[in-house]
């Protein structure tokens, strides 16, 4: 990241005056504007207001402000809040348990959204990966990874990113700006919608209503595109806990009982090391938490990870250790990329178990070999080398070395780069062109 003349609180105060928002960090204190929101909601051209990422609270104001009396907004928010989270239905005429005659007056208002899929993409290992496009234009990605056990969506929480990691492609993208808390939930509404796990159709829920069933359908009721969405890690584009209140309003919906329901046993936030928010994360989100050590001296992670300069690794570590709600049965996750020459040595591996160890830490060291992308400044490990690495660690903690998924697709850890920057729109159109032409081949 490059340095810049202006003050961390001199941007601040030319950001506010410019009316723009300032993101938070020691390298980049880069600006970006803010949407335009009225009471935390962003409008739209047609003047309806998009109500997925908003808690029932909300909606049921909104639904208020739009003509209903306090009674009947409550009632229809709660409906709403279910159809739109646990159903995971697209339109107003899917709710059989709203009059008919309402459900226009819900359409002339408000929709339900998803971000745009611009391009979804699978690897041969089974990984998926989406890039999605927000309603102003601005591009993501999120990728889904099926193991014989689990199956994990790895989620975005900005356009971009600020950290510039040496080894993360990612990084080398420029924040545009934080995702919203509906691009967000959208991301995981997406990936049910693509697994196939919400309710098979509206017709089978009115008949289970009448028939006055549970609304918790059985696993027959689902079906799924290889394996089902259990796990999800905010591990995707952008530094987390830089857009804290959207990732933690987010995770809410998505851990509530009545929406999408997911524990937060089997969510992760994972950061590069903002310790200002690491207590926050564990007290208002509480899900687990994985950091990105990736070194073990100052001088190679303030190289590799630049924020580094700002929060140092003995702070970070007892940032960990004062994590709230982290324990043997709740282990830190410490991500460590295995760089050639760089961080890989028999003395890095002995001085990480002595720094874990020193901080009492009850952790897990996920080792991660290098994923190469064109113009990447370093090498991955050899082999051997990451054995070895392991085997030093293995003694006191838990280091498995992670299998590398989707790097065919530029979907493994450290590659995620919008797509866009590499296919124009033409480009893109031509080449679904072309997979139609190929689809209609292969039905003649």
């Amino acid at each position: 990241m490059s340095e810049t003349n202006l003050s961390p609180a001199g941007a601040d105060a030319a950001s506010t005056a410019a009316g723009l928002m300032p993101i938070p960090g020691h390298v980049d204190p880069m600006t970006v504007p803010r949407p335009t929101l009225v009471e935390g909601v962003t409008p739209r051209e047609d003047g309806r207001t998009d109500l997925v990422g908003l808690p029932r609270k909300r909606i049921a104001e909104l639904f208020e402000a739009a003509g209903l009396d306090a009674k009947a907004a409550k009632l229809r928010a709660k409906q709403v809040f279910h159809w739109l989270y646990h159903r995971g239905v697209t339109e107003f005429d899917a709710m059989t348990d709203i009059a008919k005659t309402m459900r226009p007056w819900l359409a002339e208002r408000f929709v339900i959204g998803r971000p745009t899929i611009v391009e979804a993409q699978h690897s041969s290992d089974g990984t998926r990966k989406w890039l999605l496009r927000t309603a102003d234009g601005h591009d993501f990605e999120m990728v889904f990874i099926p193991d014989a056990d689990r199956g994990t969506l790895c989620v975005s929480s900005q356009v971009g990113c600020t950290l510039n990691c040496r080894f993360c492609h990612t990084g080398t993208m420029r924040l545009v700006r934080n995702l919203t808390v509906g691009e967000i939930v959208g991301q995981v509404m997406l990936a049910r919608d693509a697994l196939g796990e919400w309710p098979k159709n509206a017709e089978d829920i009115r008949l289970a209503t009448m028939a006055g069933l549970d609304d918790d359908e059985d696993e027959g009721s689902y079906s799924a595109d290889g394996r089902l969405l259990t796990n999800i890690v905010m591990m995707g584009m952008g530094e987390p806990l830089y857009n804290f209140d959207n990732v933690r309003d987010a995770l809410g919906i998505v851990m509530d009982g009545d929406g999408l329901a997911l524990s937060k046993r089997r969510i992760t936030l994972s950061t590069s090391g903002v310790i200002p928010q690491m207590e926050r994360c564990g007290q208002e989100i509480g899900v687990n938490l994985a950091v990105s050590l990736h070194a073990v001296t100052k001088d190679v992670r303030d190289e590799i990870v630049p924020i580094n300069k700002k929060y140092g690794i003995e702070d970070l570590l007892q940032a960990c250790a004062d994590y709230p709600g982290a324990s043997n049965a709740r282990r830190i996750t410490f991500e460590y990329v295995m760089l050639k020459d760089k961080n890989d040595s028999d003395e890095d591996a002995r001085e990480l178990v002595r720094l874990l160890r020193k901080y009492k830490l009850p952790a897990k060291v996920n080792l991660i070999p290098f994923n190469p992308w064109p113009g990447a400044p370093y090498e991955c490990s050899t082999p051997d080398r990451i054995r070895a690495f392991s085997n030093i660690v293995f003694e006191g903690i838990s280091a498995p070395v992670r299998t590398p998924r989707g790097r065919d697709i530029d979907a493994a850890c450290g590659q995620l780069k919008t797509a866009a920057e590499k296919k124009s729109r033409a480009e893109l159109d031509r080449l679904y062109a072309e997979k139609d032409a190929a689809l209609a081949a292969e039905a003649q």
